[in-house]
C-alpha cells in the first residue's frame, strides 16, 4: 500500500486571533465559461501581435544601424574611387590636349611665332630689327611668312630669322633689343600638368560632387 500524498502547505490562508479564516487567496479556476476563454484568446493574441511588432522594429532598428555602419564605411572608399576618376579623366584630357596641340603645331609651326608678333606689334614697332631664333628645321621656312606678318602688323623693321639647335621642336625665341619673348609647348605643357596636378592635390577627397546635386 502505497503512502497517502501530503500536499505542502501554501502560504495562503490568514487566520485571525480567534482561529477563523482572516483571509483566503483565490483558488486558481479550473473551468472557463466560452466567454472567458474568448477573452483570454484575445487578450493572448494582442499580447502575441504587440511582442512580433516589438521583435520586427528591433529587427529593423539593427537593420538601419548596420547600413547606416556601411554606408560610413563606404563613403571613404567612394570618395576615394571619385578622386581616382577625377584625377584620371584630368590626365586622359591632358594626353588628348596635348595630343592636338602637337598635330596643329606640326601642321602649322609658323602661327604660334605670327601671333606673339601680332600680340607684341606696339612692343616691337619702333625696334630696328627683331632676331627669332628657332629648331633648324623651323627656320628655312620662316621667313617669308614672317615678312609678311611684319608687313601686316605694320613693323618696318627687319626680321633675322636664325637657325638653334637648343631650341626645342616648335619653340621659339623673339628678342627686339629692349625685350625679349619665348615659347616652348613642351615646357607650357609641363606647366599646365603642373598646376593641375597641385589643384587636384589640394581639393583631395573634397573636390565637388562628379553628379551635379549629389554628394561626394
Amino acid at each position: 500500500m502505497s503512502d497517502p500524498v501530503h500536499q505542502r502547505f501554501a502560504f495562503d490562508t490568514e487566520f485571525d486571533a480567534g482561529g477563523g479564516v482572516a483571509f483566503q487567496a483565490p483558488r486558481p479556476k479550473r473551468s472557463f465559461t466560452p466567454e472567458e476563454v474568448e477573452v483570454i484568446r484575445d487578450t493572448a493574441r494582442n499580447e502575441g501581435e504587440r511582442a512580433g511588432l516589438a521583435s520586427v522594429a528591433a529587427q529593423q532598428a539593427r537593420a538601419l544601424a548596420e547600413i547606416a555602419a556601411a554606408c560610413s564605411e563606404a563613403l571613404p572608399r567612394l570618395a576615394g574611387v571619385a578622386h581616382d576618376h577625377r584625377t584620371g579623366s584630368a590626365a586622359l584630357a591632358l594626353a588628348c590636349g596635348r595630343a592636338i596641340a602637337d598635330a596643329a603645331l606640326d601642321r602649322f609651326p609658323e602661327a604660334p611665332i605670327q601671333a606673339a608678333i601680332e600680340a607684341l606689334a606696339r612692343e616691337i614697332e619702333s625696334a630696328p630689327r627683331l632676331v627669332v631664333a628657332t629648331a633648324p628645321e623651323l627656320a628655312e621656312r620662316l621667313q617669308g611668312v614672317l615678312d609678311e606678318t611684319a608687313a601686316r602688323v605694320g613693323f618696318p623693321g627687319a626680321i633675322q630669322v636664325r637657325p638653334d639647335v637648343g631650341v626645342g621642336p616648335n619653340a621659339f625665341t623673339l628678342d627686339f633689343g629692349d625685350g625679349s619673348a619665348a615659347f616652348d609647348p613642351g615646357a607650357a605643357a609641363q606647366r599646365v600638368a603642373e598646376a593641375l596636378g597641385a589643384a587636384l592635390a589640394a581639393e583631395g577627397l573634397h573636390a565637388e560632387p562628379l553628379i551635379p546635386g549629389s554628394e561626394s
